[in-house]
């Protein structure tokens, strides 16, 4: 399923210095909380990839595997990687601790015999003892040389390479060798809870050696490797990577002879699949629809087939048809022999479809990545954090949660840590320092924050909160004394002539309007509105859905007098005059129908209490960028992806926000713009803690913070949903764990798709 979250690239990101809100939030009941359950519910949703013994394992064959597009850059570390740079290197590049099925790293045998912190005082150290079978594809042996000059490139002293990931190797104070080659002792000036987040994927020093070669020399190449995989060669204008084997590899020998990326964009993925030229496609829930309605698709034995062109034919249909085609008026003939061929084509081609999809599979698990809804707290209403903890108290998380992945039959347990999910060790529900949906505790925080009801009326009747009512007050009074006694001076002539006018008026403002907004792109939609785009947002005034046929309430009055007010203003939420509007940006996009349908449902939750919020779609392909990263949106739906080191992945993205010198904000990642001193420390603290039940406290305490300030609310685990061809072992929805590419293959001569149009 498409969704859209952070660029991979700038996940990755998240291992770095600083390169780019209010105050420490008063929690005092809060000290030492964790506040939540482990037990039960903390179970990872088991990997879906048919999993097969490697004797079970055809040798040989190529296997072809849709990626979104040929990856700009192989260099994982710089800021254009993505998530098609971290698929093709995990099959070429050592990988110290990948991460297994319930999200944690393990040692990897195939690079290392042990690595363990052997001192503590005075300095961390950590002692790596390499397998003595591992090598280049060059024949060179893996070593301290490789070790030594990525920590160079990677440290942030120089500036030369162009890095964007680099967390962890600022901490290293020296790289040595050990007793002999096959030895790296890492000497750290600080203390480092991650230090296994570190040299993974591990570059060649031909690559890391020099900013010439780091910065260009591995953007479209890997001349060295040390993968069950080897580069054969990227054509961008193909739209492919390819790889065979290494015949250098000294572990299991990869069951497939090559293995072929190709870029096929998510809305072709269907027909690709159809067409036979990819056996394995993250999709969405509509390709995963219609393979499923292929496995029952039929036709033949005389009986229409089960959907698609003819299912609805019935047989008196059919029989008419045939009368047609062969009755005596020869024109009728001619046409309903025609409309006859034509179905026949399309069955036939439509059933050829079917057979084509029959030969896949849609595995399924939960991707380790949750989306959030992030509330925007620099400016405006959502500064007040009273504002943010009143709209995540007001969202029903389990229902936003069953509007996703029930029809997809995946658990839906919204997420209770903003730092593992469920299954991982460090998981723990910390919702509990928010609180529970409750829409009159939201109320009461709107309320004491300002925000009543009624109070967007301009002229209010005591309703309205705070000083501003107060100042207002002296001032309203004489301007209502002054229009009721101009009014009492009206005619009755007078009063038909505006009567007459404030109708022809109303009218043709209504068309003008209408005219305007039809000319507008449509984006924009005020939750209440009748229409998408009818008015600008803050208009507190005369709303869409405040239009009576004739004109606006009260042109009838007499001049002077005051409109009734609109029933929409004194149900919405407002301060001094003007109501509490949010402007929520959604993506536009085909693949990202999931978040606006989320995205809806939010809006009706806040509107229950109140709350107005206008829509906002933009393009998929600025959606990040000129939106969420900059700032430019009030409620936004993104993604994060899950990590095994949240102590360092984690701090970037909720670090408090400090100011530049040009008055902007300095936010990391933090693009909620939410953060405290607090929440700073603790992870400041986790991250230098090598206890790691110690280390895993601490992270619980920040993640009860961040849900205490409300500025990211995760609604859900997002849904993976890969579909694979029948035959294929050990590939598919991987949840946590990274693929072992060595152990991915046919269980059956030839693969699936449809034998006849298969382009390989």
């Amino acid at each position: 399923m498409a969704h859209v979250g952070v660029p991979r690239g700038t996940a990755r990101k998240r291992r770095s210095v600083a390169l780019l809100a209010t105050g420490v939030l008063t929690l005092p009941v809060l000290a030492g909380c964790t506040s939540g359950s482990e037990g039960p519910t903390s179970v990872a949703v088991p990997q879906d990839i048919a999993p097969a013994s490697r004797d079970q394992v055809t040798e040989g064959s190529s296997l072809t595997w849709a990626i979104d597009a040929v990856p700009a850059t192989l260099n994982a570390f710089q800021a254009d990687a993505d998530s098609a740079t971290t698929r093709i290197t995990g099959a070429l590049l050592p990988s110290l601790f990948p991460m297994d099925a319930q999200g944690e790293p393990r040692l990897n045998p195939d690079y290392l015999e042990s690595a363990k912190v052997i001192e503590q005082e005075p300095r961390q150290v950590v002692l790596y003892k390499l397998n003595q079978q591992a090598v280049w594809s060059d024949g060179r042996e893996i070593g301290a040389p490789d070790f030594v000059a990525q920590w160079r490139a990677l440290s942030g002293k120089d500036s030369a390479f162009w890095t964007a990931r680099n967390a962890g190797y600022e901490r290293i104070e020296k790289i040595e060798r050990g007793k002999d080659d096959l030895q790296v002792r890492v000497t750290f000036s600080k203390p480092y809870a991650d230090w296994r987040s570190l040299f993974s994927p591990l570059y060649p020093k031909e690559v890391t050696g020099s900013p010439g070669t780091f910065n260009d020399g591995a953007r479209s190449a890997l001349k060295n490797t040390a993968g069950p995989f080897r580069l054969r060669g990227v054509d961008k204008d193909e739209g492919t990577v390819v790889l065979d084997r290494n015949p250098r590899w000294w572990g299991d020998e990869a069951k497939l002879e090559s293995l072929v990326f190709r870029a096929v964009e998510p809305a072709k993925r269907t027909e690709a699949l159809t067409e036979g030229t990819v056996d394995v496609a993250d999709v969405d829930a509509a390709t995963a629809d219609s393979i499923a309605r292929a496995a029952r698709y039929s036709s033949g034995n005389g009986g229409p087939p089960a959907h698609g062109p003819g299912a609805d034919i019935t047989p008196a249909a059919a029989l008419r048809s045939w009368a047609l085609a062969h009755g005596s008026d020869e024109e009728a003939a001619e046409t309903a022999q025609a409309a006859r061929e034509k179905n026949r084509e399309a069955i036939a081609t439509y059933a050829a479809e079917q057979k084509s999809l029959r030969g896949f599979a849609v595995r399924k698990s939960l991707e380790p990545a949750y989306t959030q809804l992030a509330l925007n707290g620099e400016s405006g209403p959502l500064s007040d954090e009273r504002v943010r903890r009143a709209i995540a108290r007001t969202l029903d998380r389990q229902e936003l949660a069953d509007t996703v992945l029930k029809p997809l039959g995946l658990p839906a347990r919204p997420p209770g840590s903003h730092l593992a999910l469920a299954g991982q060790p460090g998981y723990k529900d910390g919702s509990g320092a928010l609180g529970e949906r409750d829409t009159k505790e939201a109320r009461a925080l709107l309320a004491d924050a300002g925000w009543t009801p009624g109070g967007a009326l301009r002229k209010t009747e005591g309703t309205e909160a705070g000083s501003e009512a107060e100042e207002k007050k002296a001032t309203e009074e004489k301007s209502e004394e002054k229009s009721e006694e101009k009014s009492e001076e009206k005619s009755e002539e007078k009063k038909a002539t505006e009567e007459k006018s404030g109708q022809e008026k109303s009218g043709k403002a209504a068309e003008a309007e209408k005219d305007d907004k039809a000319s507008r792109e449509e984006g924009t939609y005020i939750v209440g509105d009748d229409k998408p785009g009818d008015r600008p947002a803050g208009d507190a005034e005369i709303t869409a859905q405040d239009k009576q046929p004739g004109g606006a309430a009260g042109a009838y009055a007499p001049a002077g007098t005051a409109a009734p007010a609109p029933a929409s203003l004194k149900d919405r939420l407002g301060k001094g005059g003007k109501p509490l509007t949010l402007r929520f940006v959604l993506p536009s996009g085909p693949g990202s129908q999931a978040l606006r349908t989320v995205g809806q449902k939010i809006v009706a939750m806040l509107d229950s209490i109140g709350i107005s919020t206008q829509i906002t779609k933009v393009d998929d392909d600025s959606y990040f960028t000129d939106h969420i990263a900059s700032g430019d949106y009030d409620m936004a739906l993104y993604s994060w992806p899950a990590t095994a080191y949240p102590a360092t992945d984690g701090r970037p993205i909720y670090a408090k926000p400090e100011p530049a010198t040009d008055g902007s904000l300095l936010v990391e990642q933090n693009y909620t713009r939410v953060g405290s001193d607090h929440i700073d420390q603790l992870f400041d603290r986790a991250v230098s803690e090598l206890d790691a039940d110690a280390s895993r406290d601490l992270l619980k305490q920040a993640d009860a913070r961040i849900w205490a300030a409300a500025g990211s609310i995760p609604l859900y685990q997002r849904p993976q949903l890969v579909a694979v061809d029948k035959k294929l072992a050990n590939v598919g929805a991987f949840g946590f764990a990274a693929p072992r590419y060595e152990d991915i293959g046919f269980t059956g001569r030839q693969a699936a798709g449809s034998p006849a149009n298969r382009k390989k």
